[in-house]
């Protein structure tokens, strides 16, 4: 890792426990509308460099990474609902939550200042763009000359574009599906929370499984087989009778879509090799113009129903099996061996 980047993760990571602990001191919207706002630009920084630093110091194994660092992610979305209830239960409030997560993130910044910097193969360290310190002639527009470049690549338009489509059968369907099991299902309220749950813990299941599977199976025929499993699982849970059914096919769909963010994020990076940063800038800018998809579907539940807009949905897994017919193998140059010890494949 370059020194400018360190310094941007630990400053990140600085920046990211003092919105924290302002969110948990927050007594104005103003000063809690503020905390929010600098809190994602900080995660950024702290979590998305850290990402772009593991891609860069295991360059042959992006995927295996890739999907340790997502079954991580995945392990704090099922711990943070405990997290909550375990501090209500001991008679703290929200706030009190939030401090928790501070001394927590205040421990994984701790941890990132004593690790030693990965270190970046050579391929990648001389690559332009690439995760070391810029030159002294580097500028924010030969920066912006790469981004503009990678956006004339197809082979890296295409990963961009499948992490956002992927994405409307993973966060944004689990953003509307609460709505949907009361509202159309009209299921109790206390099934549309287990509902979520399962979802949750199915996703956990999923990439735990997708850590083992990866030493054995091609990213890429992963993704294919979960996509095919994807296009009959989501119109088998739109259509399936009764809360029983419906919660086990989620279960499936759930364990199904949950290579597909890490293994699209690793092709990303793989299609950028020494350039991790412009995948990192691609992603949040992506993402940015993500945020049109929860949109788009709530304006036709608004004009159709939501059930209509859900059905469209349809779609997504087509979409991502065609995104990935042409795809190769993962590109594997040398570098050091993975986190669990094992060589390149």
């Amino acid at each position: 890792m370059g020194r400018r980047r360190r310094l941007a993760v630990l400053g990140g990571g600085i920046v990211f426990v003092l919105s924290l602990l302002a969110v948990a001191g927050a007594r104005s919207f103003i000063v809690l509308l503020a905390a929010f706002t600098v809190f994602f630009p900080a995660s950024g920084a702290f979590v998305s460099l850290t990402q772009a630093d593991l891609m860069d110091a295991w360059p042959d194994r992006q995927p295996q990474v890739m999907a340790r660092w997502d079954l991580a992610g995945s392990t704090g979305t099922v711990a943070g609902p405990l997290l909550l209830a375990a501090v209500l239960a001991a008679g703290g409030g929200w706030r009190a939550a939030y401090l928790v997560l501070a001394a927590l993130a205040s421990g994984a910044w701790l941890g990132t200042c004593l690790c030693e910097p990965h270190p970046v193969p050579a391929a990648a360290a001389g690559a332009p763009g690439a995760g070391g310190d810029p030159g002294p002639g580097a500028a924010w527009t030969a920066r912006a000359r790469e981004v503009l470049g990678a956006l004339r690549d197809w082979s890296t338009v295409r990963w961009v574009l499948l992490i956002e489509v992927a994405d409307l059968l993973v966060d944004v369907l689990t953003g509307f599906l609460a709505l949907y099991l009361v509202d159309v299902v009209h299921l109790a309220p206390p099934i549309a929370a287990l509902a979520i749950a399962v979802r949750a813990g199915s996703g956990l299941a999923g990439d735990a499984a997708l850590v083992y599977v990866l030493d054995r199976v091609a990213d890429v025929t992963v993704l294919r087989a979960s996509a095919v499993a994807a296009a009959l699982l989501y119109p088998g849970f739109l259509l399936a009778p009764g809360p029983a059914a419906k919660l086990v096919v989620l279960a499936l769909l759930s364990a199904a879509t949950a290579p597909w963010y890490p293994l699209l994020q690793a092709r990303l990076y793989g299609s950028l090799p020494g350039r991790s940063p412009v995948a990192v800038t691609l992603s949040s800018a992506a993402s940015l113009a993500g945020g049109l998809g929860p949109l788009a579907v709530g304006l036709i539940a608004g004009a159709f129903g939501l059930s209509w807009a859900l059905a469209v949905l349809v779609v997504v897994p087509v979409a991502v099996l065609a995104g990935t017919a042409a795809a190769g193998p993962a590109p594997g140059p040398s570098g050091p061996s993975d986190p669990s010890g094992r060589s390149g494949e």
